[in-house]
């Protein structure tokens, strides 16, 4: 294969003035939706400052018996979107222009664009709603008083993409094939890294290799269950919104601000104070002598502040998170700095014995509890925490005991339904979660055991809700 391979990296002029583009028929449809658009208009804006951007890799096909064509074996989304881009800003601002030597650029890139999107045929209704969708949206912001000839000379000349170009297409596939399957290496939280690394200042790249030590320190699989499992969906239920499965198209929700490069909004203007003076406190010589040191007051529902901030709060919430589930499965009754009443002793001591906590609907339940209680400790600390495991418990425990089969489905409606997510968010006080009126259940409503009742008399999680007058 290497020597079939050939790789170069090209600017987004030199890429569209590239003869032959061809998207094959074989191409699955064009899906980049207004969203995907406007995140590259930001990440663009965002990144200006640099002097080259990189937008990803592009896989070519060239076949030795037609030596015109190049085709598009992976790619094709963004090289798309760049024609559309380019395009319009030809129709839309070529006319206006300041520097004649953008306008000539532009005008040296028509001949070309229009030979390629004279050659291109999309059948699929998909690609046809998209591409149209996205061409309205990428005119509206090309026209934009914000998208300046700073903007279009940074597209052109200096955001890039690496090409390889392979003549076999065997090779080709087997190649497109060898990259995604480090799909490993395209996960979510590895998408994270990639991208927070990059928003690093300039002033901080000394501590890249200390920040990042303890995400390397931790296995694939832990960083996975972290973002899925909890951070995810805290994040997305405390919004009011699904979080069942967390994907590479999720991970937008941590992507949130360069404390060097956004704007003097003032809803910015607390987190920057708070980065500033964390940093200013613990580099004092007074560290030195009292051995004091203060972590960033990270909040689960905060904007996100990108960069080093990204990697010390993963750092902080896979502790906080390691520390709720051993605590759960500890025999002490001191409790993340309380001492738990001994009927919230006693939840936890079922919950982690009760002989049907394998089942899968009941590993739902559980996640949904400990995020419950991860969100609430995170508020309010250990104000109130056993009225905190009590009323949790009641609330999550109560779709175990109505549903014969709890699914995934299941589990995200029911929060949004009842969002105690929601109410911890909104909360000022720890009582405003707290007196959240629950319903008492009865047998008619116990669908979990309603085949037998003298197993549901039996039922450690009934005997629980009985004991607190939640089941008559």
């Amino acid at each position: 294969m290497a020597q079939a391979l050939d790789k170069e990296i090209l600017t987004v002029s030199q890429l569209l003035k590239t003869p032959g583009l061809m998207i094959p028929a074989y191409q699955r449809p064009y899906k980049w939706t207004v969203s995907n658009v406007s995140q590259l208009f930001q990440d663009m804006g965002t990144h200006q400052h640099k002097t080259a951007y990189r937008l990803g890799t592009l896989v070519f096909h060239r076949d030795p018996t037609d030596v015109s064509t190049l085709n598009i074996v992976d790619g094709q989304q963004r090289t798309l979107t760049l024609v559309m881009m380019v395009w319009a800003i030809i129709q839309e601002r070529w006319e206006g222009l300041h520097r004649q030597d953008m306008a000539d650029q532009l005008n040296a890139l028509k001949a070309p664009l229009k030979a390629f999107m004279v050659e291109q045929q999309f059948e699929s209704k998909i690609s046809q709603h998209n591409l149209h969708q996205n061409a309205m949206e990428i005119k509206r912001l090309v026209r934009g008083a914000d998208f300046t000839e700073q903007h279009i000379d940074f597209l052109l000349n200096r955001c890039e993409v690496v090409i390889f170009t392979l003549k076999d297409i065997s090779e080709a596939f087997q190649f497109f094939d060898s990259q995604n399957a480090r799909g490993r290496d395209l996960v979510p939280h590895d998408l994270l890294k990639a991208y927070h690394l990059r928003e690093f200042s300039e002033q901080e790249h000394a501590l890249k290799a200390v920040t990042v030590a303890s995400w390397e320190a931790l296995q694939s699989d832990e960083l996975a269950a972290l973002f899925a499992e909890y951070l995810y969906r805290i994040r997305r239920w405390a919004m009011g919104y699904s979080a069942r499965y967390f994907g590479k198209q999720d991970v937008v929700l941590f992507k949130g601000i360069n404390i060097d490069q956004v704007a003097r909004y003032p809803y910015v203007e607390p987190l920057r104070i708070a980065h500033y003076y964390v940093d200013d406190y613990n580099d004092q010589y007074h560290r030195k002598i009292d051995g004091q040191f203060k972590p960033f007051p990270f909040h689960l529902d905060q904007m996100i502040i990108n960069g080093r901030r990204f990697f010390e709060m993963t750092a902080y919430y896979q502790q906080q998170v390691k520390v709720v589930v051993s605590a759960e499965h500890g025999s002490s009754n001191q409790f993340l700095g309380a001492t738990l009443s001994e009927q919230a002793q006693q939840i936890l001591k079922v919950l982690n014995n009760y002989p049907a906590m394998h089942r899968t609907g009941d590993k739902y339940i559980r996640v949904m509890f400990d995020c419950a209680l991860v969100f609430y400790w995170d508020k309010f600390g250990s104000a109130e925490l056993s009225r905190a495991v009590e009323k949790l418990f009641i609330w999550a425990y109560s779709l175990r005991i109505r549903q014969q089969v709890v699914q995934l489905a299941t589990m995200d409606n029911y929060v949004l339904e009842k969002n105690l997510f929601r109410r911890v968010k909104d909360a000022t006080l720890p009582s405003e979660v707290l007196n959240l009126p629950l319903a008492s259940l009865n047998d008619s409503e116990n669908k979990n055991n309603r085949q037998n009742k003298n197993v549901a008399a039996k039922d450690p999680l009934v005997k629980l809700f009985k004991g607190m007058d939640y089941y008559e």
